[in-house]
């Protein structure tokens, strides 16, 4: 079954996990979601298959999250689900998904659980 790694190439830890996945004989998709970002739906899928919180593959870090105040603790699922399809920098990576499972890539190594 394909594997498929939403990958941004400037950050380190998209780079090593799909350096992990190459070296384990694995050639994943690559969604480069940043030029490609995903929409609500495939949004929702990959943070069931994670199992976490839409809350939780939100990168803080990012200005749009200052700037949408995100932190807000009354801003819904789908509002935050919203907001990352508006600013793709805003969602947590790399995402790795295979069948049915899906892994966070930090660490990289955790992604191997789902090989």
């Amino acid at each position: 079954m394909p594997v498929t790694i939403y990958h941004n190439p400037r950050c380190s830890k998209s780079r090593q996990t799909l350096k992990l996945l190459q070296d384990k004989g694995v050639e994943p998709r690559i969604v480069e979601y940043l030029q490609t970002p995903p929409d609500a739906e495939t949004l929702r899928r990959l943070i069931a298959l994670l199992g976490i919180s839409p809350r939780d593959l939100l990168r803080r870090k990012e200005a749009p999250y200052k700037e949408l105040n995100l932190a807000d603790p009354e801003k819904s699922d789908e509002e935050i689900i919203a907001a990352m399809t508006q600013h793709p920098i805003l969602i947590e990576r790399p995402i790795v998904v295979k069948d049915e499972r899906a892994a966070l890539g930090r660490p990289p190594e955790q992604v191997l659980d789902i090989l």
